[in-house]
């Protein structure tokens, strides 16, 4: 077992790692999205675009945080587990979202970049450092009740 302040090393590495990809995801389906089928013309389209890419990228980071990030303290109520993962993944998202319609909608910076920046470099920090502090403290907390600990098939036997 690792030092408190080595697991919470970690655990940021890994969730830096999985939410990289994660914003892969998410920055490359909005942009060929608004590129295509939702573009600033579509009435809305930005917004569109920014909720079906974040619900994709919502996926895939809560497979890749129960399997690397959190697998200690990953909980056997799946089903519970992921949806409130899902209900903070949607916080920090509508963060970014919320980010995204100041600067579009009040601001009026609509170019693509300007865009970009609001939602994919500002709005998304500012969600993942709400979703890192919330799932290590509720979502994949220890202290849980329902947490029952798995242990890492990398971890030697005791």
């Amino acid at each position: 077992m690792t030092a408190p302040s080595g697991r919470l090393s970690r655990q940021a590495a890994t969730f830096v790692a999985v939410g990289g990809a994660g914003w892969l995801l998410d920055v490359a389906v909005f942009n060929l999205l608004t590129a295509t089928v939702l573009s600033s013309n579509v009435d809305g389209g930005p917004i569109v675009a920014k909720a079906i890419s974040t619900t994709l990228a919502i996926i895939a980071n809560w497979i890749g945080n129960r399997t690397f990030t959190f697998r200690e303290t990953r909980r056997t109520d799946v089903v519970r587990e992921a949806v409130e993962f899902a209900l903070v993944s949607l916080a920090g998202g509508a963060i970014a979202i919320g980010c995204l319609a100041v600067s579009h909608y009040v601001l009026g910076f609509t170019s693509r970049l300007a865009d970009n920046i609001a939602a994919n470099v500002v709005g998304l920090a500012l969600g993942a450092a709400f979703r890192f502090v919330i799932y290590r403290t509720w979502v994949f907390s220890p202290r849980r009740a329902s947490a029952e600990p798995v242990r890492s098939m990398v971890d030697p036997a005791p």
